[in-house]
């Protein structure tokens, strides 16, 4: 299973620069960010946290940002794995702020006392991205998150994203 979500980053960082039509400007041709991640499930009362990745690229100038992430939350019962795609629309606020709204499909599996579930959810997130200097190599983000599971008992769950931003340059082409 690592090693599905593995690919599929890896394929969205070889990708993201030869496939995205966009214009001479200085926007990295992906973004990656890694962090950490809380969440606190609304039905059941319980916190859990987890590292986080994920992969953004940028296919609309202005208009479409897509976002392919991973995320493995734990508590002292269960892990669950958050696989999300998300679609962003992204607002310039300063030449070193971000703001996207996003919202998009979410796969969670869950082992909880030797029993593995599988739920289809839907995510929506608000986006804050920093960057220290108008380049846009390295910054930080935040992001809260609101998910709802479609299983039955309608899962549902406040969480929040932090961590750090790396840009991947585009290639040049000669």
């Amino acid at each position: 299973m690592l090693k599905l979500y593995f690919s599929t980053f890896v394929l969205l960082l070889l990708l993201g620069g030869s496939v995205l039509a966009q214009s001479g400007t200085q926007e990295p041709a992906a973004v990656v960010e890694v962090g950490g991640a809380a969440s606190r499930a609304l039905n059941q009362k319980e916190s859990s946290y987890g590292p986080s990745a994920a992969i953004e690229v940028t296919p609309i100038e202005d208009w479409l940002e897509l976002e392919a992430g991973v995320t493995p939350l734990f508590t002292r019962h269960s892990t669950e794995w958050d696989t999300d795609f998300l679609f962003k629309k992204p607002w310039t606020l300063s030449s070193q702020a971000e703001f996207m709204f996003g919202v998009g499909p979410e796969w969670m599996r869950t082992r909880s006392s030797g029993a593995t579930s599988n739920a289809l959810a839907g995510e929506a997130v608000l986006d804050f991205m920093f960057w220290p200097s108008a380049r846009h190599k390295l910054g930080w983000y935040l992001e809260p998150s609101y998910d709802y599971a479609f299983a039955p008992g309608h899962d549902r769950s406040l969480g929040i994203t932090a961590g750090l931003l790396i840009a991947i340059p585009k290639r040049h082409r000669r």
